[in-house]
């Protein structure tokens, strides 16, 4: 059965070039953005579909497609839910919108996070705002907006019959031995369309380029080491989605409804104690855009459920008593939001920005009782009828004042209430759990937060060669669920599950946390030719202070009593602190050569540097990714699309000391990129790691891949290695 599965996305593909040559002539769809990491939009960065393309084969987590972009870097996780960061700002600090959904994390390790909703097949347009965001594009964040959207419909050109056409791809890639396939199909007429698109992805463990490891047994009765020692455990993965779309179009308006469906059956990661083993998801969008005489309306109304569940897989498993039949966590959550915003023109200069926004958000955590010791006879809830509600307003008001000079300035307040009920341990009786319940169950959990943001920004572009922008941003961003309410800190084992850090320490949550302020200051100057099309040199300078950061702290500073541990690890809880970041994005490209043999050969290049200071204890950041740089060679001849790669990245030794975080070296990475482009076919194939080189991911956490909630299994002090040399190929119809 599975191999008809995998012939399946092929047969179908082979099925559908007369298909689509004979839909190209008769499809009509809104305009799409196709400048590659272009500042076009006020503020923004947008990936081209191009290079969307040349990337899909080589990952199947979505949050990668971000990786050229200036800025950006991705905290390690499973093999389709890394957590994209914007200098130095990660995670929840952002927000994610996806087709227009802000989604939410249902996980106290955020295993599920937004754009691990979306297959990378299914990515049509990505927009990055780095620090400097419009408070049209959301708040409720400090590091950026990240907006990844599917493809817009298609509906048949007046005259010319029904649209009919469809795409279909494979993918193989040798290391895990990942596999999978997508599918699209498209049906419309000049006014209906009707757009089905669906993907699977799998892979085993991944290996690292040699043995990276030697789990000690010491203290335990298991006998040596579970995997080879190349094999980084808990790296699996098998994910499903599914999407159906129906879009009605009537002159300039158009109304669309989406129905999105994910499971995945399983998902490890090798920098938490638990693996996901469960996550569906079905999401409702319903969005209506309009074009009237006096600007635009866009309404959105969306409602997403998600039942998420964690335990230990295999490799992890190993490490455990026979007798302890597992450690099941379950949790679900239901995110409901409207959004209704206009864009009002009031003169060829001005335009008004207007909007509301609303999103209810409800969390239940519970632990199920398991074997008859520690973790029994009661179920133990984490989270209990957790709720978030966000209320937003605001205004933005852009200006063009002369062919040079544009400015936008904007303003937008957020009221973020928040409460849970009453929770309870594993037992009713002893030192653990009681007294703690009692006291938090005991204890005012209503919070409300008054947040408002205030945005400026001005573009000088004084001629076709040259443009330069300039901003500042007052963002404000409201703790989560799991920093305020998570409450046990009596047992090392409780507080390793909730970590949304991946960094094997554990955490207990702070009720009197108080939001984070960030102000940031940024500057961007970018030289180009008239056309932009040859050579092209950017760079963004900035400086962020946080006021209230929410860091790590001990329990003990600021009056809580957590339990020690002596396996390398720390238990930890948070507290609001002062924070500062800074550092510079350089981006660019020019040409080489041009001959009528070989082609175009053009470079690129890219330069990422942050800082990371907390200015309260003087410790540094964590995650903070080390100076990087990127080169690459690319050549072009006729359908061909050829790509020399170099990735270089100093060593991470600015640590977090409180964190206990790992020190990683520096090392550099060479990659390799073919594709060839027919008119309705394209072949992808490439080699990752081509020298095999064996490093570190600076921001891949804690190895506990085989490790157990305590400390048995894989010891303190080993990070998460990346990938060996993996070969891959996709062929997309």
């Amino acid at each position: 059965m599975k191999h008809q599965l995998r012939i399946i996305p092929l047969a179908v593909a082979l099925a559908l070039p007369q298909l689509a040559i004979a839909a190209d002539d008769k499809a009509t769809t809104l305009p799409e953005v196709t400048v590659s990491a272009s500042k076009d939009a006020v503020g923004a960065t947008m990936v081209d579909q191009a290079s969307l393309a040349g990337m899909r084969a080589a990952t199947s987590d979505s949050a990668s497609l971000l990786r050229d972009i200036p800025g950006v870097s991705l905290y390690g996780a499973g093999g389709v839910s890394s957590l994209p960061a914007i200098n130095g700002l990660a995670d929840d600090r952002l927000r994610i919108k996806v087709d227009g959904m802000d989604l939410i994390s249902a996980c106290a390790n955020h295993m599920n996070p937004p754009l691990s909703y979306i297959d990378p097949s299914s990515v049509g347009s990505v927009k990055v705002f780095a620090g400097i965001t419009p408070v049209s594009m959301g708040g409720d964040s400090i590091g950026g907006t990240i907006a990844v959207s599917s493809a817009a419909p298609e509906f048949a050109a007046a005259g010319q019959g029904p649209l009919v056409k469809g795409q279909a791809g494979i993918f193989y890639r040798s290391n895990g031995n990942a596999q999978g396939g997508n599918l699209s199909a498209t049906i419309a007429g000049e006014k209906l369309n009707l757009t089905y698109s669906g993907s699977s992805a799998q892979s085993g463990d991944y290996r690292a380029a040699k043995d990276f490891k030697a789990v000690s047994a010491t203290g335990s009765d298991k006998p040596g080491n579970l995997l080879p020692g190349d094999v980084v455990g808990s790296s699996r993965y098998k994910s499903q989605n599914h999407a159906l779309g129906f879009a009605l179009r009537h002159e300039n308006h158009l109304l669309e409804l989406k129905l999105g469906f994910q499971d995945i059956p399983y998902q490890g990661f090798p920098n938490q104690r638990m693996d996901m083993t469960g996550n569906d998801s079905q999401q409702i969008n319903l969005r209506y855009t309009g074009q009237y005489q006096w600007g635009a309306l866009e309404a959105r109304v969306y409602d997403e459920k998600t039942r998420h569940k964690m335990n230990f897989g295999d490799d992890k498993l190993f490490w455990y008593s026979t007798t302890t039949p597992g450690m099941p966590m379950d949790t679900e959550g239901r995110n409901t939001g409207a959004l209704v915003k206009a864009d009002i023109a009031l003169s060829e200069r001005d335009i008004i920005r207007v909007g509301g926004e609303y999103q209810r958000y409800r969390l239940r955590d519970w632990w199920d009782p398991s074997g008859t010791g520690g973790m029994s006879p009661l179920t133990f809830w984490n989270i209990n009828d957790g709720r978030r509600d966000r209320f937003g307003a605001f205004a933005e008001w852009e200006a063009r004042w002369s062919p040079q000079w544009l400015s936008q300035v904007g303003l937008r307040h957020e009221t973020v209430k928040m409460d849970t009920g009453t929770v309870q341990g594993y037992k009713s009786t002893g030192t653990v759990y009681p007294a703690q319940a009692a006291a938090f169950n005991a204890g005012d959990r209503k919070r409300t937060d008054r947040n408002v943001d205030l945005t400026a920004l001005a573009r000088y572009t004084p001629d076709t060669s040259q443009a330069f922008e300039a901003g500042y941003a007052r963002k404000v961003r409201s703790p989560n669920l799991y920093e305020r309410y998570t409450w046990s800190s009596g047992s090392t084992m409780v507080m390793n599950m909730n970590n949304w850090f991946g960094d094997g320490n554990g955490y207990v949550g702070n009720t009197d946390l108080k939001p984070e302020t960030a102000h940031t200051l940024s500057v961007t100057g970018s030289w180009h030719d008239a056309a932009r099309e040859a050579w092209e040199l950017k760079a963004t300078p900035y400086y962020t202070r946080v006021q209230n950061y929410i860091d790590a702290v001990t329990c003990a500073s600021v009056g809580k009593t957590c339990t020690t541990r002596t396996d390398g690890f720390a238990n930890l809880t948070l507290a609001n602190q002062t924070a500062r970041l800074y550092g510079m994005d350089v981006s660019g490209r020019m040409p080489l050569a041009k001959t009528a043999g070989y082609g175009s050969f053009t470079f690129l290049g890219g330069l990422n540097y942050v800082n990371g200071k907390n200015l309260t204890t003087g410790d540094n950041l964590y995650n903070i990714m080390p100076l990087n740089v990127k080169l690459a060679v690319e050549q072009r001849l006729g359908g061909w699309t050829n790509t020399l790669e170099a990735r270089l990245v100093d060593a991470k030794t600015r640590l977090q000391a409180v964190r206990k975080e790992l020190r990683t070296g520096g090392y550099g990475l060479l990659n390799l990129r073919s594709s060839y482009d027919w008119k309705t076919v394209r072949l992808d194939v490439g080699i990752e790691n081509l020298l095999n080189k064996h490093y570190a991911d600076p921001l891949g956490g804690a190895y506990v891949g085989q490790g157990s909630t305590m400390s048995t299994g894989v010891p303190y002090g080993v990070s998460v290695p990346g990938m060996g040399r993996s070969i891959y190929t996709g062929l997309t119809v």
